[in-house]
C-alpha cells in the first residue's frame, strides 16, 4: 500500500515542488491549502500526472474547526498518515521595522505560521504515535519547513524570524517526544527560494546572488527543497532525528 503524506500549504511554491517529488516516489497525497479547489485544479492534476491519488483538503490551519476538518478529512479519505509535512506559511504582509510592527499583523502572522503549525501536529503527532503503536513496521516521520530566518535576524522581518525560530524549537521538542514510538522528525531551513513570497523583492535577492550572497550561484527552486524531503521520508539519512538541515546554497556559512 502507498504511503500517504500531508502537505500543509502544499499547493504552491515550496509545498508544490515538495508534492511533486513524493508522487514521483510513489507517495499519496493529502494536499491543504487556503485557496478553493477549482482555483489549484491544475496544481492538483499535475500531481495526478505523476501516477499518485491526491485528495485536496482545504482549510486554514490557524482556524481550530478547519484543523479538524482537515484531520477528519484525511482520516476518511485515507485512514492513515505516514508522513507530516509543515510548510504552510505566510511572510509579513508588510516589511515594517521592528519599532512598526502592529499587533494585527504580528498575530496574523504567528496564527499561521506558529500556532496553526502547533496545534496541528500535537492533533497528527497523537495519531501517528497509535498507528505506530499498532503496525511497529511502518514508516512514520515528521518533517517541518522553517527557513534561514530562524537563525538569520532581519529588522524588517522580526515576526516571521521569530515565528520560524520557534518552529524550529518545536521539532527539536517534537524530536525527543516522538522517539519514544520510533517516529523520526527533522526540520528544512530553505534559503531564497523562487517562489511568489518573494515576489517584491525579488530584483533585490537576484542582485544579492550575483554579488555573492550564495555560495551556488542561484537562487533556490521548490524543487531542491522537495529532493531533500524526500530523501529524508524515505529514510536515505538513517540514525539522524532532530538534525536541522539547510537548503540555502551555502548562504548561512560564515565567511571572511
Amino acid at each position: 500500500m502507498s504511503r500517504v503524506a500531508l502537505i500543509t500549504g502544499g499547493s504552491r511554491g515550496i509545498g508544490l515542488g515538495i508534492a511533486k517529488k513524493l508522487a514521483e516516489e510513489g507517495f499519496n497525497l493529502a494536499i491543504n491549502g487556503v485557496r478553493e479547489e477549482a482555483s489549484v485544479r491544475e496544481a492538483l492534476e499535475s500531481l495526478r500526472s505523476l501516477g499518485a491519488r491526491v485528495e485536496y483538503l482545504q482549510g486554514n490551519i490557524a482556524s481550530r474547526e478547519d484543523r479538524e476538518s482537515i484531520i477528519s478529512g484525511l482520516i476518511a479519505k485515507f485512514g492513515k498518515i505516514d508522513v507530516l509535512v509543515n510548510n504552510a506559511g505566510v511572510a509579513p504582509r508588510t516589511r515594517s521595522d521592528i519599532f512598526d510592527i502592529t499587533e494585527e499583523d504580528f498575530d496574523h502572522l504567528m496564527d499561521i505560521n506558529l500556532r496553526g503549525t502547533f496545534f496541528l501536529t500535537q492533533a497528527i503527532a497523537k495519531w501517528m504515535a497509535e498507528l505506530k503503536m499498532n503496525k511497529p513496521d511502518s514508516d512514520i516521520s515528521i518533517v517541518t519547513i522553517t527557513s534561514i530566518s530562524a537563525e538569520v535576524a532581519s529588522t524588517t522581518r522580526a515576526s516571521y524570524c521569530m515565528s520560524k525560530s520557534a518552529l524550529s524549537m518545536l521539532s527539536k521538542v517534537l524530536a525527543v517526544k516522538m522517539a519514544e514510538f520510533g517516529i523520526p522528525v527533522y526540520e528544512i531551513r530553505p534559503g531564497v527560494i523562487e517562489t511568489d513570497m518573494i515576489e517584491k523583492v525579488r530584483e533585490t535577492y537576484h542582485q544579492g546572488v550575483k554579488n555573492g550572497m550564495t555560495l551556488e550561484p542561484r537562487m533556490g527552486v521548490p524543487e531542491d527543497i522537495g529532493k531533500v524531503v524526500a530523501a529524508l521520508v524515505k529514510g536515505d539519512l538513517p540514525y539522524s532525528t532532530g538534525q536541522v538541515i539547510s537548503v540555502d546554497g551555502g548562504m548561512t556559512i560564515a565567511r571572511m
